[in-house]
């Protein structure tokens, strides 16, 4: 099975703002939504709560976490204490929350741009200050960006307190390999820097990858990591509100759950609902979802070789974002404004992920075969003139 995007008529109907926040005449492949139907057993669970009037406030019930240490160990071999989860609104509640409890005022937060640009207010938010330590362009094998292991180091050494990892890394579809995580783990324990794990994409890695959860790879890891996952991005749940602290020891459980009861009462029922419905019963529409985005993932290496050949591509291994490069085309550092204005598509600006994106944007993938290839005949016809 693959899943089929919708018909923009039927898409426009949405209100969400990745079909508000432009003209009808806007081919819109900027935020992080996909064009797919929901996942039919979600929907049916909302359906069921809205039938028996579910709509009050959560409760204590542990069925979302035990859902997710569930789908953790039998999608990536991971084991998780339901005890050492929480609940709250979204990854970036779980991001700032943690980081609230681990770091003090002023202290330095670690991030590795291009980078997902709320990442440079969430630090502020929770009281640090951003450091950067920018991917490696090109890695260090050839295959593509990578992590500066030593760049960490001094990062680390000189004082940072904590690292905000991108565990699939956004925008760039970056799968880490469990070496990479493992190094990471242990410059973190020998310098006593806690890492806070962004792996909202993890159910996205693609078939030709393995994800690796960071609490995973090593007792280190577990000492001083906490990580944030939710269903949000996979299954398309972004407006239901729900996502999960993991935390890697006993000890940072109990940390995360001596946070104020506020953090988790916000969390919508309706997003338990469907998220617990997401993990149990939602991974074959994911795989046929994954299956269409993997074809579109190909599709726009053909199209980009074909009709724009000076734009850098590399197909990512996690998601539905691609990272374009346009340097060569000579459109600035902020393409993407001149291809909203001309070519009627609007992509994410890179520099919105730090000024490693100069001249880059990101494009969403997750949407019809035709889209796409309409949205890079408009881009074509844009270098063209």
């Amino acid at each position: 099975m693959i899943v089929e995007a919708e018909p923009l008529p039927r898409l426009r109907q949405r209100t969400s703002e990745k079909w508000r926040a432009y003209p009808d005449d806007v081919l819109p492949l900027f935020v992080a939504e996909m064009d797919y139907p929901l996942a039919p057993p979600i929907a049916q669970a909302l359906h069921a709560a809205v039938d028996r009037s579910d709509t009050g406030y959560i409760g204590p019930d542990d069925r979302t976490q035990r859902a997710f240490t569930d789908y953790a160990g039998a999608r990536w071999g991971w084991s998780v204490d339901p005890a050492h989860t929480r609940t709250t609104t979204d990854v970036s509640v779980v991001i700032v929350e943690a980081l609230r409890m681990l770091i003090a005022p002023g202290d330095r937060v670690v991030i590795t741009p291009p980078v997902y640009p709320p990442f440079f207010e969430l630090i502020p938010e929770a009281g640090g200050v951003v450091e950067e330590v920018p991917l490696l362009e090109g890695g260090t094998d050839g295959r593509g960006w990578a992590l500066d292991l030593a760049g960490l180091e001094r990062a680390f050494a000189g004082g940072a307190t904590a690292f905000l990892l991108c565990n699939p890394h956004n925008p760039l579809g970056l799968v880490h390999p469990r070496e990479e995580l493992e190094a990471v783990a242990v410059l973190a324990a020998r310098h006593g820097v806690h890492v806070v794990s962004d792996e909202v994409h993890a159910p996205l890695t693609h078939s030709d990858a393995a994800f690796t959860p960071f609490l995973s790879v090593s007792d280190d890891a577990r000492r001083v990591g906490v990580a944030a996952h939710a269903a949000s991005k996979a299954w398309n749940l972004a407006s239901l509100k729900c996502a999960l602290f993991v935390a890697g020891s006993p000890e940072l459980a109990e940390r995360i759950h001596a946070l104020p009861i506020e953090v988790e009462v916000r969390t919508s029922q309706f997003g338990r609902i469907s998220t617990e419905a997401a993990y149990r019963h939602g991974q074959e529409w994911l795989d046929g979802a994954l299956r269409a985005i993997e074809t579109n993932r190909a599709l726009l290496s053909v199209l980009l070789t074909d009709r724009l050949p000076r734009v850098g591509y590399r197909e990512p291994h996690a998601g539905y974002l691609a990272w374009l490069d346009f340097r060569e085309l000579g459109w600035g550092d902020d393409p993407a404004a001149r291809i909203l204005e001309e070519a009627r598509v609007a992509l994410n600006p890179g520099a919105d992920f730090g000024t490693q994106g100069a001249g880059f944007a990101r494009l969403n993938l997750a949407c019809s075969p035709e889209v796409l290839t309409e949205a890079i005949d408009r881009i074509a016809e844009l270098a063209r003139r």
